[in-house]
């Protein structure tokens, strides 16, 4: 009894221990935006999160924590000794956070699914052998891997693409923007309630159908846009003429020469022979001045409305962190908690059962140290997602937070621990590629991408390690 009260102590601090480095490391990749463009202060980033991430972790975190529990290793093998299955969960968990505190002191934003997964498949290979390992997982959890950045980044991709179009390159920007965001709440509230309602709220036990959740979405969702309506067309004062240009180029250059491609995009069509070829070749030639000045266009010019427009976006771009957020609690949770419940489930029943259950509790404690590892360490790798690879702005800085939380909810909902860290980089690539690839900082993402592949190796020797330490500490 003595050891088994030990190992439960131990287990559950070093899963807070994992959970303070996820929130470090993965819940800076998640606010690392908001606070890159300024939209929220490091206090009010950390307040959100400490309210978002803990409900996300709670309501619907348990959705993928019993994948980390059971997905990627052929527990029965231990069933012959259990107390290795608990000494080697421990050390996976055990490893993967060691691995994050190094990067994170670095500013290095790796996959804390990553730094897990790899520490859990490496003690399992070790010790129970190649065939212990769930290998149809893993390939479908690895996919993921590549699949969620490129998702969130086009997601990205596309929806700065819209802005741009619909508000950036507008010859009244304010009144564009005035009447595009109420649709962009709308959008952004239904796919976040149905997101929630549907089987998401699983430990309130509430079986909503899919017709009520999708009422409800629809309601909810019509309800905040009229608001965000109401709200953006309070003050009139604001919608004038666009000021003086302070550059060669300005974004309404490129609205101009955008219809222009329109116009002749219909006389080519209503020509032909030498006409069609002259207008061809016009048509050519002005898109390619429209391509080189769109790259040189710069949205955010001081003394210009395009500080309004970024202004308004601000209040989205918070409603955006509190969307990753609560993703983020939802699947990450998972990291932390999922090895845990699994040793407590043997340690109380001293056998391993084929799901162990996860209590609320549990959940919550990995919420609670998800916002005490952002609160005291998440400003070193917030640096590097926020101000070293891409210039963010709010508009930017809301398509990357949308298409990554997207991403990263249908993960959630399938199961799938996807990478957190991939989606926010992808994302921030997607809005950094739409300017133009001058935009981005090839070096930093080249260190990213090799902290990347140092994960996997180093959180598996680390967690073999810890194993075989803990081992000889308790035998």
């Amino acid at each position: 009894m003595e050891l088994e009260a030990i190992l439960k102590f131990a287990v559950l601090a070093i899963g807070f221990y994992m959970a303070w480095n996820i929130g470090a490391n993965d819940v800076a990749n998640a606010m690392g935006t908001s606070v890159g463009s300024r939209a929220l202060t490091l206090r009010k980033a950390v307040l959100i999160a400490a309210v978002l991430e803990f409900s996300g972790a709670f309501f619907v975190g348990a959705n993928v924590s019993e994948t980390m529990q059971k997905g990627l290793i052929v527990s029965e093998s231990f069933q012959a000794d259990p107390l290795i299955l608990v000494l080697g969960m421990s050390g996976a968990l055990l490893g993967a956070a060691i691995w994050l505190h190094i990067a994170s002191y670095f500013g290095w934003p790796v996959s804390t699914t990553h730094a897990i997964v790899g520490a859990i498949v490496g003690f399992g290979a070790a010790v129970g052998g190649i065939e212990t390992v769930k290998w149809g997982e893993i390939g479908a959890i690895a996919s993921s891997w590549v699949v969620s950045p490129l998702l969130s980044g086009l997601i990205s991709y596309a929806m700065f693409v819209v802005l741009q179009r619909e508000i950036l390159y507008k010859m009244n920007p304010i009144q564009a923007t005035k009447k595009f965001i109420p649709w962009l709440v709308f959008v952004f509230l239904i796919i976040f309630c149905f997101s929630l309602l549907f089987n998401g709220l699983k430990n309130l036990h509430l079986n909503l159908s899919f017709s009520s959740v999708f009422l409800l979405s629809i309601g909810i969702s019509s309800l905040g846009g009229l608001i965000a309506y109401f709200l953006v067309n309070r003050n009139k004062a604001e919608e004038k003429p666009v000021e003086s240009p302070t550059t060669e180029y300005t974004p309404q250059t490129v609205h101009s020469l955008n219809k222009a491609i329109k116009h002749l995009q219909r006389v080519r069509i209503s020509t032909v022979n030498e006409t069609n070829e002259q207008v061809s070749h016009l048509l050519h030639e002005v898109r390619a001045l429209s391509q080189k000045i769109q790259e040189k266009v710069h949205f955010a010019e001081p003394f210009s409305d395009y500080r309004s427009v970024e202004k308004m976006f601000v209040y989205l771009q918070i409603m955006s962190a509190c969307f990753v957020a609560f993703s983020h609690g939802a699947n990450d949770v998972a990291n932390a908690i999922g090895p845990v419940a699994a040793v407590l489930d043997i340690l109380k029943n001293n056998a391993i059962s084929e799901v162990a259950f996860i209590p609320p509790w549990l959940l919550a404690l990995g919420g609670i140290g998800i916002v005490i590892g952002l609160a005291t360490w998440g400003w070193r790798v917030i640096e590097t997602i926020g101000r070293k690879i891409t210039e963010l702005t709010p508009t930017r800085g809301f398509c990357a937070e949308f298409g990554a939380a997207t991403t990263i909810l249908i993960a959630s909902k399938m199961g799938l621990p996807i990478s957190t860290t991939h989606c926010l980089v992808g994302s921030v690539l997607g809005v950094g590629i739409a300017g133009g690839l001058k935009a981005l900082n090839l070096s930093t993402l080249r260190e990213i991408v090799l902290s990347w592949l140092v994960t996997l190796p180093a959180s598996a020797l680390t967690s073999i390690g810890f194993f075989y330490l803990l081992k000889f500490l308790v035998t």
